[in-house]
């Protein structure tokens, strides 16, 4: 299968950390560890050099932007895995970032707009474009709270119409703006080739359990490529593979009351890793906290020595964990360890 028809058909895909030592440079034995976790958990992709990945690292100072892509596609090359490379920047550095992904053998583009606060639809357009002509987009629809800019329907309409648009991922915490992306694509007659992907981190299952009709068009959010499925990953893929099998045999498994349940219990343990308490601020160190728990990071440190666990970020991640034992993957983790870190 094609990793296109792979991406249609709705996968796993974490966005990747940064694995960093306590001096705040490359841990590569960990970085790689962590690929090595994705893949053995079963993850259909990887996205690496996204917000989770901290865009800081395309800063001159750090130069840590090709060293992650290229090491992490040391240890993806050859496997059947989607292969997604975050795009950032104004144009020029966006078609260079692109150049240099698609030279190092990743499939699409996650592509951020968010340093284009003040650009127009249709230089917005022209700059995907410009992407798209080296590299398959996957669209990104981050909420502004992370560095994001609202982006009306009409530019999703438009948006869509771009040939080598792939995928989008929808992550404005925000339903109205949720359903502007589903709707652009079902209005295009694209539903068929683009995927669509949740990023809601606070309405993953809703997302994934939804059927949207516009226009006389079905269509449904297939997979997730999201920061929340970097912990835990093992269980978010049983989770996504339950999911097809209840739209797969929708009359004989009905959508019940536990589907509710669990998808508010996600929500939660969201709302602890990711800070949503003070606006997102600790959202990374949230997740190095929960993988620094299992072993598959040292620390929790971030390139900014000042970015860390908001006041009360940790009593809530505690919390969380003993209300949801469920939902981690920890002894799958215990068994295989060791491995990873070879």
């Amino acid at each position: 299968m094609s990793w296109r028809d792979q991406l249609r058909n709705g996968v796993v895909i974490p966005a990747h950390p940064l694995a960093l030592t306590a001096e705040r440079r490359l841990d590569e034995r960990r970085q790689r560890a962590l690929t090595r976790y994705y893949l053995a958990a079963g993850a259909g992709g990887i996205a690496i050099g996204v917000h989770t990945t901290q865009f800081a690292i395309r800063d001159p100072k750090y130069g840590l932007f090709r060293p992650v892509l290229e090491l992490t596609m040391e240890e993806l090359r050859g496997r059947d895995v989607i292969k997604v490379a975050g795009i950032c920047g104004p144009t020029p550095q966006a078609v260079a970032e692109a150049e240099f992904a698609a030279a190092c053998g990743y499939d699409a583009g996650l592509l951020s707009l968010g340093a284009l606060k003040d650009a127009s639809v249709e230089e917005l357009l022209a700059h995907t474009r410009a992407v798209a002509a080296i590299l398959p987009v996957f669209g990104f629809y981050l909420q502004p709270a992370v560095g994001g800019r609202v982006l009306p329907y009409a530019f999703w309409r438009r948006f869509v119409e771009i040939d080598n648009v792939v995928a989008i991922k929808i992550a404005p915490f925000n339903r109205y703006q949720t359903l502007d992306v589903v709707r652009a694509v079902a209005e295009s007659g694209r539903a068929g080739d683009i995927a669509l992907y949740t990023g809601n981190d606070d309405s993953i299952l809703y997302d994934l359990l939804t059927e949207f009709r516009f226009g006389g068009v079905t269509l449904r959010i297939v997979g997730g490529l999201l920061g929340h499925w970097a912990v835990w990953t093992r269980r978010a893929v049983e989770l996504l593979e339950s999911v097809h099998s209840c739209v797969r045999h929708e009359h004989a498994h009905p959508i019940c009351a536990d589907w509710f349940r669990l998808a508010a219990e996600i929500t939660d343990a969201n709302a602890a890793f990711f800070d949503a308490a003070n606006q997102f601020r600790g959202c990374i160190a949230g997740i190095h906290e929960v993988l620094r728990r299992q072993g598959l990071l040292a620390g929790r440190w971030c390139l900014d020595p000042e970015e860390d666990l908001s006041p009360g970020q940790m009593e809530e991640i505690e919390r969380v964990l003993r209300a949801y034992p469920h939902l981690n993957d920890d002894e799958f983790v215990r068994q295989h360890l060791d491995a990873w870190l070879r």
